[in-house]
């Protein structure tokens, strides 16, 4: 067994990876098992590389603030701010302290300098402006989507003014009080003025695509696809805010669901301008259903990785990353049972495995699930490995 597993077992690079895939894939996603592991973050910083020079690839996606990340895009096409401001305002969920996350940005403004605008590399956040503990105000998406189009399209065309926008929104702590994330009661998402939010953010959306033609010519297409950007987040959190204030059962289930399908919608328009490389946790990037434990209430949901297969077909591609030990966070060598422990008695360091092959060469002989001792950590399922085009494989994640 360990013999036919070894046989599909390469080098985790570029030229390795495409030989796993039918057709090089406009999306192809790196998933990893745990966040905050900056030898997870060296791996795919590597991978990127090898396909920006080998393979043609022109993005990065991740796991982050997608308005947030335009911080980070205006910095490494064009220079505007400095390394250290676009570190501290340009990442959510903390990964701004990263140092692989800084050596990428870094890496990136570097190869763009002196090249013409159509062969620059873009970064992109994908994630919604969500925190474990609620979600942000859609002001600021908002009003940009608003100032652009009032800019631009006759102000009779505009369903309301700056003015009303701004009276309805009223106060930014009056959507991100976290209370509002275990107590529906807390949130303003279904308030009169939420409300009158939906229909006008629609109809804001509703009259950039109609002014599509003008507007790409008068502005230009990454302008045009910025403003995009900008009504998929304000619709989508004042919708995350209206089941914030819900209380039927499926409140929860909700929740999750509709942060994937923002980070379904934002990985469709990274496609459209080209190949890239996403990377998130290989639950939001996993063909399956994703599911989790909240209290007693299981959550299940589909996952933005499945929405964007369902859409893209083989121009996605799925990498699961799998690892045998954490230590420094309680997660010692898997037992030998495990899909984790047959992938550990291999002598690599760390490899790409086809994972449809390997599947087949298990056979009837099932791996039993892993057990995490620690919360922060997601083994794999063996249950979805012909689910996945391959498998990424590091031994041991040392404390950095």
């Amino acid at each position: 067994m360990a013999t036919d597993i070894k046989d599909t077992a390469h080098a985790v690079e570029a030229a390795a990876v495409m030989k796993l895939l039918p057709a090089r894939p406009r999306l192809l996603a790196l998933g990893e098992p745990t966040h905050g592991e900056d030898t997870l973050l060296d791996l795919r910083n590597e991978l990127f590389r090898q396909l920006v020079e080998q393979e043609g690839y022109r993005t990065i996606a991740i796991e982050s603030d997608c308005v947030m990340g335009l911080v980070v895009d205006d910095y490494v096409t064009s220079g505007t701010g400095t390394l250290d401001e676009v570190m501290e305002h340009g990442f959510s969920h903390g990964w701004g302290t990263s140092a692989a996350n800084r050596e990428l940005v870094r890496w990136i403004r570097t190869y763009n300098k002196g090249r013409p605008a159509s062969e620059r590399l873009r970064f992109a956040g994908f994630d919604g402006p969500l925190e474990i503990t609620g979600a942000a105000s859609p002001l600021q998406a908002l009003t940009a989507l608003h100032g652009y189009l009032a800019a631009r399209v006759d102000a009779d065309l505009l369903p309301c003014t700056t003015e009303a926008l701004d009276r309805l929104l009223g106060a930014d702590d009056r959507w991100t009080d976290p209370a509002a994330m275990m107590d529906p009661a807390q949130s303003v998402g279904q308030s009169a003025e939420a409300r009158e939010l939906r229909l006008l953010a629609d109809d804001l959306v509703a009259l950039l695509d109609e002014q599509t033609p003008h507007l790409i010519t008068a502005t230009s297409r990454d302008d045009w696809d910025r403003a995009r950007l900008y009504g998929r987040t304000a619709t989508g959190l004042l919708r995350y805010h209206f089941w914030m204030a819900d209380t039927s059962p499926g409140r929860m289930t909700r929740l999750v669901g509709l942060r994937d399908q923002m980070m379904a919608d934002n990985l469709l328009a990274v496609a459209g301008r080209g190949p890239a490389l996403v990377h998130a946790h290989n639950g939001h990037l996993q063909r399956n259903k994703s599911t989790m434990r909240m209290g007693d209430l299981p959550l299940e949901w589909w996952s933005a990785g499945a929405i964007v297969s369902a859409h893209l077909g083989e121009e996605y591609a799925f990498l699961a990353t799998a690892l045998g030990t954490i230590r420094h966070q309680g997660v010692d060598t898997p037992p030998p049972d495990t899909l984790e422990g047959l992938l550990y008695a291999l002598p690599e360091d760390r490899y790409v495995i086809d994972a449809p092959r390997l599947a087949t060469a298990l056979g009837d002989t099932r791996p039993v699930p892993r057990v995490s001792p620690w919360f922060g950590y997601s083994p794999l399922d063996p249950a979805h490995l012909a689910a996945h085009d391959g498998i990424v494989f590091v031994k041991d994640v040392p404390r950095r």
